[in-house]
């Protein structure tokens, strides 16, 4: 029998437990002979009884009838009690039969008895829950607020009942798109039409707000991935949201959102967790999948460092990584303040994982050195970069190839050296087909590893002092006999919602100040992810890379491009505004930006991972000789002028282009 460790509620239920046996059984001779038991009868009664009841609170504890509370009574609850009641209804007779007790017990008093039990035992908790929940919450319903329930599927049916217990909401009905719903009631609410009509309904019952109940379930995303791996196909989820989206700004409610079906089933949601609606509910990405033992087995226990940990991504890399207990997380970064407010969240939210807070630069060799041999980590995450396109085409275009692929050498290069296991560095889509000095750069700086890959320095014989002389490579044909290398996995992706410098924080801020919203150009797309899915498919990549030396690029499946356009009337839309109050303005392409960003070049294909949001792309190979041609190039100037960048990229990266596409 489990061990169960009583308290005052648990005595008090389990005592009328018994109560209600022996009035069972006591109305069960009752009924059997209309309220006047023959003594005969009334004798018997009185010597089964302690038998019976002893059998009815063994079954009672067995099945673990006061481990719950009665306020939250449930269908769970009331099947344990059924369970516990025909276990002990099963178990009298037998017990009777076994002791050869021959006192008459009347068959229909065998059969009544129970039923009897359950009815009562199960009635005086349902009537508990009732009484406590109007105490609770029965007084206060004209101090809620009115709220439209968008959707009548298995996610709105398990928030309407959450929402009959809030003191906050009161539901007045939902709205669905199938005709064969409207007019039906869930847990007592009525389905009043159709999404479409919420601007009218909205109007004639005074409602406020809307809550968008649309998710899919676990069996729905499997479904949809089975059958619609073509991405032609509009994703009728995200369709029905966006639409859901602009009948609350037609109708003037307020629209909120719910999270997940999953998570609302399984307990871990509660009604609390409403929210407003957020631009990345808006992507219809479905939630990351994680090989969670094989991260355990990259991560735990393992000194970890991420590179540009004080940026949007290098900190949420953080954040997933102290999920699977690494030995210890080394946070490297060049911006003092970005790493003091990382600093200041971590040490709070996360006191027991060993951390080390230190200020770098990727390119200053003797800083990683003494960094790598303090700490010795095992794995590595290489974020630092520069990354805003504009920025990096004008004035600064020698900065930015020295830093993301002079940067991602020295880092690499001293990673080899200290026998680093794994190596991720986290490139971009703007590296395909680059029209852009950032794009070429990280181009390169994916080279630089799949060079590095097949060339790697031997500790014994070669020169590893990395990049303070560069000339101390020495030939690269003499670098491949280290038999242990470290897998080197590249993973590209393109932009996401909310990160340092997007677009997000851009069109919030020009709305705070009454418009207009600037776009580059009405036809302009991008591929966008949550920054927590970025950074999970960053670890999830490279888990599965890297290994026999394969050195390979992975590709994040981000679904459908965003029309940035689109995007921006979302986000008017989100604040509760129309067109008509905030202004799209389109000021033509920036410097190096193209209309649309590309995940694989021209020669590329790609091969799938047992992971559907990852795939492999078939680059070409990198001779092993270029890199110490590019790395010659690096050490013969120590500046160069933009123009002369960009025309000499062109010859380390073929793919690249130094005009502004207009297709």
């Amino acid at each position: 029998m489990p061990v169960y460790k009583p308290n005052i509620r648990a005595v008090i239920a389990f005592v009328h437990d018994l109560a209600a046996a022996v009035i069972a059984w006591w109305l069960a001779y009752s009924f059997r002979f209309n309220f006047e038991i023959p003594p005969l009868y009334l004798g018997s009664l009185k010597e089964i009884l302690p038998w019976a009841v002893t059998l009815h609170a063994a079954a009672f504890l067995w099945f673990g009838l006061y481990r719950g509370l009665w306020h939250y009574a449930s269908l769970p609850d009331l099947r344990r009690i059924l369970f516990a009641v025909l276990a002990s209804a099963a178990a009298v007779p037998l017990a009777l039969f076994m002791l050869q007790i021959h006192s008459g017990v009347p068959r229909t008093v065998l059969l009544l008895g129970p039923i009897l039990l359950l009815f009562i035992m199960g009635g005086s908790r349902l009537a508990y829950r009732l009484w406590k929940e109007h105490r609770l919450y029965g007084q206060k319903k004209p101090e809620r607020n009115l709220v439209l329930v968008l959707g009548a599927g298995d996610a709105a049916v398990g928030l309407v009942k959450e929402l009959a217990r809030s003191v906050q909401w009161q539901v007045v009905g939902l709205l669905d798109d199938d005709p064969a719903k409207t007019g039906l009631m869930l847990h007592g609410f009525k389905v009043l039409g159709k999404i479409n009509e919420l601007p009218v309904i909205a109007k004639e019952t005074g409602v406020a707000h809307a809550i968008i109940a649309m998710t899919s379930s676990a069996t729905d995303r499997r479904k949809a991935y089975r059958s619609q791996l073509d991405r032609r196909r509009p994703d009728r989820l995200l369709r029905d949201r966006r639409r859901a989206l602009q009948m609350c700004a037609a109708a003037g409610v307020k629209a909120l959102t719910i999270p997940s079906y999953d998570d609302l089933i399984s307990g871990k949601i509660t009604v609390s967790q409403i929210r407003t609606v957020e631009p990345e509910d808006l992507l219809g990405r479905d939630p990351v999948v994680l090989d969670n033992e094989g991260l355990h087995d990259l991560l735990t226990g393992k000194t970890v460092l991420v590179t540009g940990a004080g940026g949007s991504i290098g900190s949420e890399l953080c954040r997933q990584i102290v999920k699977f207990g690494p030995g210890r997380l080394v946070l490297f970064e060049l911006n003092e303040f970005a790493l003091y407010s990382v600093e200041q969240e971590f040490q709070i939210k996360f006191p027991d994982i060993p951390m080390s807070f230190t200020i770098g630069d990727v390119k200053d060799h003797a800083r990683l050195t003494q960094v790598f041999s303090k700490y010795q980590p095992a794995v590595v995450f290489h974020a630092a970069a520069y990354k805003h396109v504009p920025l990096m085409e004008h004035e600064n275009a020698w900065q930015a190839v020295l830093n993301n692929v002079l940067g991602t050498y020295a880092l690499a290069h001293t990673a080899i050296a200290h026998g680093v296991e794994k190596f991720v560095l986290i490139s971009t889509d703007k590296a395909v087909n680059p029209t852009n000095v950032m794009g070429a750069s990280k181009r390169l700086a994916e080279m630089v590893c799949q060079s590095l890959q097949q060339a790697i320095p031997c500790r014994e014989t070669d020169d590893v002092d990395g990049v303070d002389d560069l000339d101390d490579l020495g030939d690269l044909d003499d670098l491949s006999c280290r038999t242990q290398r470290p897998g080197f996995v590249m993973v590209r992706f393109g932009n996401v919602l909310g990160s340092a410098g997007s677009v997000i924080p851009k069109f919030r801020e020009q709305i705070e100040k009454g418009g207009p919203i600037t776009v580059t150009h009405s036809e302009i797309t991008r591929y966008f992810m949550s920054i927590p899915e970025a950074a999970q498919l960053v670890l999830q990549a490279g888990l599965m890379g890297g290994k026999n030396g394969a050195g390979e690029i992975f590709v994040l499946d981000m679904g459908e491009p965003v029309k940035i356009a689109d995007l921006a009337r979302d986000l008017i839309r989100l604040s509760g505004l129309s067109e008509d109050d905030i202004q799209i303005v389109y000021n033509g392409l920036r410097p190096g930006e193209k209309l649309y960003e590309e995940l694989l070049a021209d020669d590329e294909s790609t091969l799938p991972t047992p992971h559907p949001k990852l795939r492999i792309a078939q680059a070409r190979p990198i001779d092993r000789k270029w890199l110490a041609e590019l790395l010659a190039w690096l050490s013969e100037h120590p500046v160069l002028g933009d123009e002369e960048v960009k025309q000499d990229l062109a010859r380390w990266v073929p793919e690249y282009s130094n005009r502004e596409s207009t297709h």
